[in-house]
Formats: C-alpha cells, sequence, structure tokens
C-alpha cells in the first residue's frame, strides 16, 4: 500500500501524521461501517512508525470491544475486517513503550467476550492471538498480569455453559483464540521476522488449558 510506504520512508512527515491519526480517531464514531474498519488500519501504521497519541488509544479501547458489525466481507462494501483490523492495532499498540500492556489484555478480553452472532471466517481469532502474544513479550508485565485478563474469559465460559442450548458464537471466538496462543506461548510469536519467546510461556500455557475446559463439563 502506497500510504504505508510513504508513512515508512518520512514522505508524510510526522505533523501530518499526528493530523492523520486524529482523522482516524474520529472516523471511530462514523456511522459508515467501512469509515469505522479502516480507521484502525491506517492508524496502525501511524503507530508502527512509532508515533503515539493517546486520544487515539482512547478512542481505539472505546470503539473496538463495542463494535458490532463484525463482517469480514460485504458484496457490495468489500473488505471490512473490524476484528482483523482492531487486532492489529491492538497488537501494534502493546508492543509500544508508551502503552501500559495490561490494559491491551484486557481489551481482547472485552472484544472475546462481547455476544455477536457473526461467525468468525477471515482469521480474525489467529489475527486477535497474534495480537495478545505480540503485546504478551512486553517485558515488564508480571506472571499475573500475563494471565489474569484470562479471569474474564473463564468467567464468560463458566456463566455461558449454565443451560446454555449450544456453545454461543463469542464463545467458540474465544476458544479457538485460545488455542493459537497456546501454540505461540509454546513456539514464540514472530516480530519483524524474528521468533520472540512469551516471558511467562509456562504459566500462560498453563492457564490457557484451564479455562477451555469449563466449556466441556457438564456439556
Amino acid at each position: 500500500m502506497v500510504l504505508r510506504t510513504w508513512i515508512r520512508r518520512d514522505v508524510i512527515d510526522k505533523p501530518k501524521r499526528t493530523r492523520l491519526g486524529a482523522v482516524m480517531a474520529d472516523r471511530f464514531n462514523d456511522p459508515e461501517i467501512q469509515a469505522r474498519t479502516f480507521a484502525p488500519l491506517v492508524l496502525n501504521m501511524i503507530v508502527g512508525r512509532g508515533d503515539f497519541d493517546p486520544a487515539g488509544l482512547a478512542a481505539f479501547r472505546r470503539w473496538f470491544p463495542a463494535e458490532t458489525d463484525l463482517r469480514g466481507y460485504d458484496r457490495e462494501l468489500g473488505r471490512l475486517h473490524a476484528v482483523a483490523h482492531g487486532a492489529d492495532l491492538l497488537g501494534t499498540f502493546g508492543l509500544h513503550p508508551e502503552v501500559d500492556p495490561k490494559q491491551m489484555l484486557d481489551l481482547a478480553a472485552e472484544r472475546l467476550v462481547a455476544p455477536t452472532d457473526e461467525i468468525f471466517a477471515q482469521q480474525e481469532d489467529d489475527r486477535l492471538a497474534q495480537a495478545i502474544a505480540r503485546t504478551l513479550t512486553r517485558p515488564e508485565l508480571s506472571e499475573a498480569e500475563a494471565t489474569g485478563w484470562l479471569d474474564a474469559i473463564e468467567t464468560d465460559f463458566a456463566a455461558g455453559r449454565r443451560g446454555a442450548p449450544a456453545v454461543a458464537a463469542h464463545t467458540s471466538h474465544a476458544m479457538r483464540t485460545l488455542r493459537l496462543l497456546y501454540l505461540l506461548a509454546d513456539t514464540g510469536v514472530r516480530i519483524d521476522g524474528t521468533a520472540v519467546r512469551l516471558p511467562h510461556a509456562e504459566g500462560l500455557k498453563r492457564r490457557l488449558t484451564e479455562v477451555p475446559a469449563l466449556v466441556f463439563q457438564g456439556a
């Protein structure tokens, strides 16, 4: 994409990137779905360049778990990818030194427990797992922080299995995300072409086997 190249090479300089980032943050409130879902795509290019605006982060945190139109593709509009684009931005924020990684882990959990009827079919769960794994490489995270965000998903799994006639769509999404996250915890996640180990991989893998087991109890 030309825009990505221009941002990376400073053809679009920092003041222009700041203004563009503010425009993208505003688009999280746009009534048009394609405007909302492509805002994180562009903002990800800016944050990935190293720029950071707390207002952009705040706007993203409000939008990502609350977005209800989770279609990956529309025949008339084309690709939408709210969750996939949002996941990519979450992972980039998760690596940024000015962003609290625990906030990004909690945000991922919020997205995963938000009810929806949409079934992920465009690798959204894979990209969420990648984003979470990237965030989990931050060395300042304690083991309690690296696993604590799973408590919200555990609570949701426990509540959902009581009397539910079928597994909810968002529960299926979360289970698939956690499966890939287990693999990434075991092998490392690739960042800039290099496999990076997760500092608390063993404790994380232990929790990643405990949490999904609740879905099967009493099924």
